[in-house]
């Protein structure tokens, strides 16, 4: 991919993964959808946010989406979070819900979670850009090998993180993670389709912290305002 920005200690893990064939091709599709005048969400900038946010070295807590926020001003390249001034989704609501649950934390007024990536949250989408408007658009084009890839580098080096996996599609992305030398949070999606099914009650906040605190790791602050 022509002039990535990705930050040094993930380009590290990563770098053999912009040679590839997929790569190239995925690559070329999107120069071509911009070319084609269509909306591609996050901008240019922020498709690798995440990382920039979250060092390699940093990473604790692994939380898995699906692919970007498709509507306009929305998606800045983590999983779950809005830019500032952009109304809170309906799954980030429920998520605040469970947090307010949990550890009593007040809802916040905004949905920007650039807080919990500074502080070793990795906010990972599984497909990195979406065409505006039309979810999923850009599922099989080649992101999916990356994401994996992300995933795998974190296995191989990487001991006692807590991967915190919403929904059936994300416990599939991460079915080959070791449990033994992690914490595995599974629970269904805070979508307002299945929150009510066992993600409100499973407190992944304060399990993430315990495990963390019984590992001597610095715990999350979970507020972000």
């Amino acid at each position: 991919m022509a002039n990535v920005k990705i930050e040094d200690s993930w380009k590290k893990q990563l770098i053999h993964e912009f040679d590839k064939d997929y790569m190239k091709s995925l690559s070329n599709y999107l120069r071509n959808e911009k070319k084609s005048n269509k909306d591609i969400y996050p901008p240019s900038h922020l498709i690798f946010n995440a990382f920039e946010l979250t060092k390699f070295d940093d990473v604790k807590v692994v939380i898995i989406g699906q692919d970007p926020y498709h509507g306009i001003g929305q998606a800045h390249g983590l999983s779950f979070s809005v830019e500032f001034g952009i109304k809170t989704p309906p799954s980030l609501k429920n998520i605040y819900k469970e947090l307010n649950d949990d550890l009593g934390i007040p809802i916040p007024n905004h949905g920007n979670l650039s807080k919990w990536a500074a502080q070793g949250v990795l906010l990972l989408n599984a497909i990195l850009t979406v065409e505006r408007g039309k979810p999923g658009s850009h599922a099989n084009y080649g992101w999916e090998f990356f994401t994996s890839a992300v995933l795998q580098a974190l296995h191989e080096k990487k001991r006692n993180l807590v991967y915190v996996l919403w929904g059936q599609k994300a416990q599939e992305k991460c079915s080959f993670i070791d449990s033994g030398n992690n914490l595995i949070i599974r629970s269904p999606h805070p979508s307002p389709y299945s929150a009510n099914t066992g993600f409100f009650g499973s407190r992944p906040f304060s399990k993430t912290n315990t495990y963390l605190s019984e590992n001597k790791i610095d715990v999350i602050n979970w507020k972000v305002d």
